[in-house]
């Protein structure tokens, strides 16, 4: 099958280190795998990481000035509205959504791929999927791995409040089936359908991240990089992710400090980059923790193998939050590496970790009992190492070929309803 995978989120750089851009590649990847030929559109190439095999369109977004200027005519905005950079960013990503449908179609001709199915990856302010799709005859599955508009107004900041919400509707409404990451994002989905009927509306369906078996079972080169940051036999307490607010680092740096009173010896070591990383790294320095937080930044994904195996458990320590809809690559990564997983019982994680069989689950917010927690499994490698094995056997069938496989085969279902 001829796949067009659409990524029109320009946040989403398909070579980037975020757990979006691991999603896109593995994804791609494991259709490629099983058989499918696959065109990647997308808004942001990206840089850093090895490519998926498939061809890349890069259909970037425009800026400038005149541009800008229609957009914010067409929405009834005066030149003012342009000063300011949030309203800015958003008449850009309209004016892109508006064109991006004839950009790709001509670009598909001129190559000579003619798609069997579009894939989406649903972006804020984006809805030109479904005309792509129509125009090519071939059905749309679109995946949604967040509440969008909720998530931009809270960390981001979001102006255009009523045209995101009417591109998020025609959006959904526009596919012929939904694939959400989680129960949290397919309730969120339900709404915004009007829960909708399946024989009115799109079907909606779960299907979790995954991870690539292959990747991390072949045990990484730790003691490599352990000897590189002088670690020796301490035990070390691992977290690989962004550095975002709701990632709750902070809370697991108030964890950690709570922890050297009891476990000098102990060691934290934070993978990753984000906007909380300069403050953390200027913590860090603090003389309380005289040296034991190590944070080597940003690094590729490929290397990621390596940086599990040099860690004894890792933490994923998300704040909490009453509509955690997040399904956390880091967790199933750190299982299929074989790596006891200590995280807050929100949303999703508790389906994702067997207490005390693959990792321990503490009440969200509580530092008392994630310090506790982690004091189990500094004091009793071989019960950790017995649950890193259990975490390994548990995700064998999470593999990405596994979670694709399922998705595509959405588009052959008979129940499937074209709701064009």
């Amino acid at each position: 099958m001829k796949i067009l995978y659409f990524n029109p989120d320009r946040g989403v750089p398909v070579l980037g280190d975020k757990g979006a851009s691991v999603h896109v590649r593995s994804f791609v990847t494991a259709a490629a795998r099983l058989g499918h030929e696959v065109v990647i559109a997308c808004a942001t190439r990206g840089a850093g990481n090895t490519p998926p095999p498939a061809r890349i369109i890069e259909l970037p977004v425009t800026t400038d000035p005149a541009t800008l200027s229609a957009e914010a005519a067409a929405h009834g905005m005066s030149a003012a509205n342009l000063a300011d950079p949030i309203t800015r960013r958003e008449l850009a990503r309209l004016a892109h959504d508006r064109t991006i449908n004839v950009k790709l179609l001509s670009v598909l001709q001129r190559i000579g791929f003619q798609p069997d199915l579009v894939y989406e990856r649903h972006a804020l302010f984006s809805q030109a999927g479904a005309a792509i799709a129509a125009q090519c005859g071939v059905k749309r599955l679109l995946e949604v791995n967040a509440p969008l508009i909720e998530e931009q107004a809270r960390f981001r900041g979001l102006h255009l409040v009523e045209p995101a919400q009417a591109a998020e509707r025609a959006s959904y409404h526009g596919a012929d089936a939904i694939i959400a990451v989680s129960d949290g994002v397919a309730q969120h989905v339900r709404r915004v359908l009007g829960h909708a009927a399946p024989a009115k509306g799109p079907h909606v369906h779960v299907i979790a991240n995954g991870v690539d078996l292959a990747r991390y079972q072949g045990n990484g080169n730790g003691a490599a990089l352990r000897a590189q940051m002088g670690l020796g036999d301490t035990t070390v307490i691992g977290f690989i992710g962004s550095f975002k607010p709701w990632h709750g680092v902070d809370f697991l740096f108030d964890v950690f400090a709570d922890l050297l009173r009891v476990r000098p010896n102990t060691r934290l070591v934070a993978v990753g980059d984000g906007p909380d990383l300069a403050d953390l790294r200027v913590r860090a320095a603090d003389p309380d923790f005289a040296g034991r937080i190590i944070l080597p930044g940003r690094v590729a994904h490929d290397d990621i193998p390596d940086w599990l195996a040099a860690m004894d458990i890792t933490v994923a320590p998300y704040h909490d939050q009453p509509d955690f809809y997040f399904s956390p690559l880091k967790i199933v990564e750190s299982l299929a590496a074989a790596r006891p997983v200590v995280a807050p019982a929100l949303g999703q994680i508790p389906s994702l970790i067997a207490p005390s069989v693959t990792g321990m689950l503490y009440p969200p917010g509580n530092g008392a009992d994630c310090r506790d927690a982690l004091i189990t499994l500094i004091d009793d490698p071989p019960r950790r190492h017995a649950m890193g094995d259990a975490g390994r056997r548990a995700t064998a069938n999470w593999d990405w070929t596994c979670i694709v496989r399922r998705a595509l085969a959405l588009a052959s279902s008979p129940a499937l309803e074209v709701v064009r």
